[in-house]
């Protein structure tokens, strides 16, 4: 369990960095940041305050779906957040598209890894990824967290939020990319559609 926890801390770090090369980037949020931003818009309340509503009821949720939380439903936010809170204001913000395309590459591949990482720990999810393993079954982790994001991304954009090449990359990649790691690198599977390989048996002899 020690180990399980310190991956789901790491993981959730290299989330948090992803997190803040893709703002950083300013080429446009992944979909859930979409709708929120939407949402913020559209109500007139603080961001804070519409994140924690939206993330409470995507848990609810899931939750009511059989996908209980755990501690790293807990772990994910406060993690990605304060990394994220660390990061933004030291991180260069390059000047040239090229170099915020680069950026944008490296934010995305660093996300793929943070949430297929914590996922592996299999210790709970956070709002947008639990939603997502709620309908997993019928539908695959890697079709309906592409849902999530693209639905997530659609809506906001709906009420005014600004969406970009970022935005079309992580919704509609994210998800397969996420699926494709837990299973390649962490011997896992991101949803419960196909059950992992169980480990082998140690020889008694």
């Amino acid at each position: 369990m020690r180990n399980r926890v310190l991956q789901l801390v790491l993981a959730c770090g290299v989330l948090g960095v992803g997190v803040a090369l893709l703002l950083d980037a300013a080429l446009g949020s992944d979909g859930y940041s979409s709708l929120v931003s939407g949402l913020t818009l559209a109500t007139g309340l603080p961001f804070a305050v519409v994140n924690v509503a939206v993330a409470v009821a995507l848990i609810a949720l899931a939750w009511g779906r059989g996908t209980r939380p755990g501690l790293g439903t807990l772990v994910q936010p406060v993690v990605v957040g304060v990394v994220v809170g660390l990061l933004l204001p030291v991180l260069p913000s390059p000047s040239s598209l090229g170099l915020r395309f680069v950026e944008l590459g490296a934010a995305f591949a660093l996300l793929t890894l943070g949430v297929a990482g914590y996922l592996a720990t299999r210790t709970g999810a956070g709002p947008a990824e639990a939603a997502a393993l709620a309908f997993d079954p019928p539908l695959a982790f890697r079709w309906s967290y592409t849902v999530l994001q693209v639905g997530g991304a659609l809506t906001g954009w709906a009420l005014g939020a600004a969406v970009g090449p970022g935005t079309l990359l992580t919704a509609l990649l994210v998800g397969p990319a996420v699926d494709v790691t837990t299973r390649t690198v962490f011997r896992q599977s991101a949803g419960v559609s196909t059950p992992a390989r169980p480990a082998p048996l140690a020889d008694p002899c």
